[in-house]
């Protein structure tokens, strides 16, 4: 049943500026080579507290002074995202703020978090469509939902343009710990990644698109025991003799991937001459040395497998190609993404086979290690953690589920593609549709 019938009433909104100046040698930043080949749209994310965590509703103004201020406090440290995005390469750190509304919801949590599918309800709750072009390059918008019930959702919509899921969980944790008393270590961020992938100096380019596919969104949850099982078949003795076993990531992806491969040999024949899947690896850790714990920014790469599409392939096969790939990410794979020109010549390459139809891609990230369960702003950890919707087809964000022993699986295809996906008897046999 679809929620999207609720109220929402916005009671207020300002703009939060960072508590102290950000300082005159910080005033401009530019971006990485990196940041400027990341998604031009929104990251939407949703932090849900039930009734049970909070102690009554007469509490609530006080709750959002407290998140305001706090969000001040951390803006002083990520300046960045207070910020205006001027040019595909350059912020103005001019302490511009970041829009802050409180809203009253009608109706209870529990009817939200029960409707998971109801991605359109999701996004009555964010500040404005992730999906949005808007009059001002805003970097970071954030929503307080009151529910009747009086449950709590935080929400955000941030640029993908200048974060990445890394950065994003890292600023988060941040506001939720100033927000909460623990400042003994405050995370201070550092800014510096343009000086180890340095931009190309385009003007313009930062314009936002808005979605142009009919995108359907469905939550395929493996569970503990669903996920051990999928991992145990993944194992192939041929494959990973004397290895790792494969993660649960690695199994999720290659069975996704094999999925959506049955899911294309299913439709009218197509001159893809590849199924191909890239998955977003992190490179904080894979750079000699490796970078700061706290770097910010779009510090990811995109790992390439593929497959001739005329020839059959198991899921154990399709996992250790992915595997293969991420491995191939290594620090001096890294410093050939220093070169702009080479990087953008390899990303335009893969563009065009799949704005061609040569190609049929199926991207993967992960959130998997990100700390989104430690947002603790003072009544808890959330109860579930969503970012719902991605204006881009054949795209699969994967997070944990809110005990730390399942994987969510958020998919996105076109509408028709979904019809035959969310069907599937080998997929459904492994992934539940709550």
């Amino acid at each position: 049943m679809e929620m999207n019938n609720f109220k929402v009433e916005i009671i207020s909104t300002e703009i939060i500026k960072p508590s102290s100046p950000t300082p005159s040698e910080n005033l401009q930043l530019k971006l990485s080579l990196l940041d400027q080949f990341a998604p031009s749209s929104y990251t939407p994310l949703l932090f849900f507290y039930t009734t049970d965590q909070l102690s009554g509703g007469d509490d609530h103004r006080e709750w959002c002074r407290k998140l305001k201020k706090s969000l001040g406090e951390t803006l002083s440290r990520f300046y960045l995202l207070a910020g205006t995005l001027v040019e595909a390469y350059l912020v103005e750190c001019n302490d511009e703020g970041v829009a802050f509304s409180e809203a009253r919801i009608s109706g209870r949590l529990s009817e939200v978090m029960e409707n998971p599918h109801d991605v359109v309800s999701l996004h009555r709750l964010l500040p404005f469509k992730p999906d949005a072009v808007l009059e001002r390059d805003c970097i970071l918008a954030v929503r307080y939902n009151v529910f009747e019930c009086g449950g709590v959702v935080i929400a955000l919509c941030i640029t993908h343009k200048i974060v990445d899921g890394s950065s994003v969980a890292m600023f988060t944790k941040a506001w939720a710990a100033t927000c909460r008393g623990d400042d003994e270590n405050p995370v201070v961020p550092t800014f510096d990644t343009a000086e180890l992938f340095p931009p190309m100096e385009i003007h313009g380019g930062n314009k936002r698109q808005s979605r142009m596919d009919k995108i359907v969104t469905r939550r395929f949850i493996f569970n503990k025991s669903n996920l051990a099982a999928l991992k145990k078949q993944a194992n192939s003795d041929a494959l990973f003799l004397n290895q790792r076993p494969p993660s649960r990531v690695e199994s999720v992806s290659g069975f996704l991937w094999n999925r959506f491969i049955a899911l294309s040999h299913k439709k009218p024949p197509t001159k893809a001459k590849r199924f191909a899947v890239i998955q977003a690896v992190n490179l904080r850790n894979r750079t000699n040395p490796p970078m700061p714990p706290h770097s910010f920014g779009n510090i990811w790469w995109f790992a390439t497998a593929n497959v001739p599409t005329d020839e059959e392939q198991d899921f154990p096969s399709l996992v250790g190609k992915i595997r293969n790939a991420i491995e191939d990410i290594d620090s001096d794979y890294i410093r050939t993404l220093q070169d702009a020109e080479k990087s953008m010549r390899e990303k335009m390459k893969m563009a065009r086979m799949v704005y061609s139809g040569e190609v049929e891609m199926l991207s993967f990230t992960s959130w998997c290690y990100f700390p989104l369960y430690e947002a603790d702003f003072g009544w808890g950890k959330p109860m579930w953690v969503c970012s719902p919707g991605r204006p881009y087809k054949n795209v699969v964000l994967l997070v944990n589920t809110s005990d730390g022993e399942g994987v969510e699986a958020w998919v996105n295809l076109e509408e028709n593609d979904m019809a035959i996906f969310e069907t599937d008897s080998q997929l459904l046999s492994f992934a539940s549709l709550p």
